[in-house]
């Protein structure tokens, strides 16, 4: 262990093994082993003791809008890496679109890593987009480092950015699957979307009842039929509809390889207590009823629901009018996911061990990132340190993204993030933020 830097200790280590009391040695921005608590320390190695504080893996959120370039003034690197470093994340993966250009093909891919490049606090990955047309494309992203590729079945909202019908769905996913790729999929049905009424006005009522649960059942089930077909691998974002659970359940168990993610606000925000005229909580698709939230997380518990990401879609305080059919569609709570899921899951009889699982260990298992998500040798020196039974109240102005507005405002929660760490260095100590550090990262050859 001789070259040893640095030994994170506490009384609670969450490692794939259970929570233990131990001393995590680093070297090199590396874990390099997991040691009993009283283990001697290795010479000219620095201690930081954390008490009883928890040590977790830092978390990893593959469905982040960062928006930058073209749209910085929604959101951008900077402050959202500052954002995600505040949070416990030490790892995100961003979304192909809202940023002008779009991640469509290898140069606008280029633009964005080059943007990124000096703004990182944390490491951040990209997906690739799949657009009508763009077939041709989607190898070379492959090659170029893309950790997937995302699309959508309904529009998108912004117009470079379309979606994919049936037909050009089968035909990316078929040359997806060709190079062993993996597809992530906003599934909601277009022609139900255009059944339903269309949302106008302050009501949240009538903002909900234009997105029916149909919208995304019935993309989950043709998804699924494609995805078998091709024996392609295929991942489903931000569920809201608890209904589709048992679909996405057959799947699985006759081996269809599907994936799938919820997000904090459907976990722990309900349609009954929206406001009329609060667009903060606007999303599509929305956040549904308490009883649709409780199904979610039994879906959580069997595992049916494989990770927990935040679909950090901000925007700026004007597009955010008291109309819900005219304000964009987007939860800011990239700095919140993990005492929001934390404050719920305890509640629900959860524990961090599960957290940790659903908000790290799973979503790096999902973009192939092995040296992420568990504390355990040979992985990244990437921690957050949280005190679990601290609380505090959410100030918007406290918040380190760009546009200080978010869901959460008010709320009480569980979880006070004492510091993050990435590869061994204290990147937040609770109060100031470090220059930015992060690396981009690219797919990882699978062997």
């Amino acid at each position: 262990m001789s070259n040893v830097e640095l030994v994170l200790r506490s009384t609670r280590v969450i490692t794939p093994d259970g929570t233990r009391a131990a001393s995590v040695t680093v070297g090199g921005g590396t874990i390099a082993a997991v040691l009993p608590h009283d283990a001697a320390v290795p010479d000219g190695a620095r201690v930081e003791d954390f008490g009883d504080d928890v040590l977790l893996p830092g978390l990893v959120d593959t469905h982040v809008h960062v928006n930058d370039p073209g749209r910085t003034e929604w959101e951008g690197f900077w402050t959202a890496t500052r954002a995600a470093a505040a949070g416990g994340i030490t790892t995100l993966v961003d979304m192909p679109l809202n940023s002008l250009p779009p991640t469509t093909t290898v140069a606008h891919l280029d633009t964005k890593r080059e943007v990124a490049a000096a703004k990182a606090h944390i490491d951040v990955g990209f997906w690739g987009g799949a657009i009508p047309g763009n077939v041709k494309d989607l190898r070379p992203l492959h090659d170029a480092g893309v950790l997937g590729f995302k699309c959508f079945l309904s529009p998108s909202g912004v117009d470079e950015f379309p979606e994919l019908d049936q037909e050009q769905l089968a035909l990316a996913l078929g040359e997806i699957a060709g190079f062993g790729g993996l597809l992530i999929v906003h599934a909601e049905d277009p022609h139900h979307l255009d059944a339903a009424p269309a949302p106008r006005g302050p009501r949240y009522a009538d903002f909900l009842a234009s997105r029916p649960r149909v919208c995304e059942d019935d993309a989950v089930a043709a998804l699924i039929a494609l995805a078998r077909r091709l024996d392609a691998r295929v991942h489903v974002l931000h569920l809201s509809s608890a209904d589709a659970l048992p679909l996405i359940a057959a799947a699985k168990a006759e081996g269809v390889r599907i994936t799938v993610e919820s997000c904090p606000h459907f976990l722990t925000l309900a349609a009954e207590e929206i406001p009329d005229g609060a667009t903060e909580f606007k999303c599509c698709p929305p956040i549904r009823e308490g009883a649709n939230q409780d199904a979610l997380w039994q879906g959580l518990a069997d595992g049916t629901i494989d990770c927990i990401v935040s679909d950090h879609s901000p925007s700026t305080a004007d597009l955010k009018t008291a109309d819900f059919g005219a304000a964009w569609g987007g939860i800011s709570s990239l700095q919140l996911g993990l005492p929001a899921i934390w404050t719920a899951a305890r509640a629900r009889g959860h524990s961090l061990e599960d957290v940790v699982r659903w908000m790290a260990t799973a979503p790096a298992a999902l973009v192939g990132l092995g040296r992420k998500g568990a504390i355990e040798a040979g992985r990244d020196a990437d921690f957050a340190v949280l005190a679990p039974d601290e609380t505090f109240t959410v100030d918007p102005a406290a918040l380190q993204h760009r546009n200080k507005i978010t869901a959460y405002a008010g709320k009480t929660l569980h979880g006070v993030v004492r510091s993050t760490w990435l590869r061994g260095r204290k990147i937040n100590d609770g109060a100031t933020l470090a220059a930015p550090t992060g690396e981009l990262l690219t797919r990882p050859e699978r062997g």
